[in-house]
């Protein structure tokens, strides 16, 4: 098993000698390996090793830098961006299969949080966001793209809350600003 070095320091090394020496007199017999790690993370202000550990793991992750922001190919999305006329409507189904969850994306954004919605509303909604007349299709790629849930029965529907990858929420941006000017 490979060891994790944890940094250790003590404030006072006098404080931390009076410390070792007032545990181990408590006990008889030679320390175990254990005992001295618990002993010197007692020193130190800690109740024990495992709590001198996740100190350590905690303050590591917390120092270690977030990962790069995930780059997005503009020139795709130029080219996903034209299934959008200038209203930001889908005018088609993207032919492509790598272009539709960006495009359900879109379409996911326009459906409001956290409501409830019977399956008529969900219709009118995605009618009035495209113009290739097939808003069936939608609700179904919505459902099983994981975008949206429905009751078994199909009466409720409510769109499922999760961040949009870093592309669709690129296209979601490039869509508004589109329709604003």
């Amino acid at each position: 098993m490979s060891r994790t070095p944890l940094p250790y320091a003590a404030s006072d090394i006098s404080a931390l000698a009076r410390s070792l020496a007032r545990q181990s007199a408590t006990h008889d017999g030679a320390l175990g390996h254990a005992e001295w790690l618990n002993m010197l993370a007692r020193a130190v202000g800690f109740s024990n090793f495992q709590h001198f550990r996740a100190q350590a793991e905690a303050r590591d992750a917390l120092e270690t830098p977030p990962p790069p922001p995930e780059l997005v190919d503009m020139v795709r999305l130029a080219r996903i961006a034209r299934y959008f006329d200038e209203a930001g409507r889908l005018i088609r189904w993207p032919g492509k299969a790598s272009h539709r969850p960006d495009c359900l994306w879109v379409m996911w954004s326009r459906i409001p949080a956290g409501a409830v919605m019977h399956e008529r509303e969900v219709n009118e909604r995605l009618t009035a966001e495209h113009r290739f007349g097939d808003h069936a299709l939608l609700r179904r790629e919505l459902v099983d793209g994981g975008l949206m849930r429905r009751t078994i029965d199909g009466r409720e529907y409510r769109r499922i809350e999760r961040a949009p990858p870093a592309a669709a929420r690129d296209l979601i941006r490039i869509l508004v600003a589109r329709t604003r000017s």
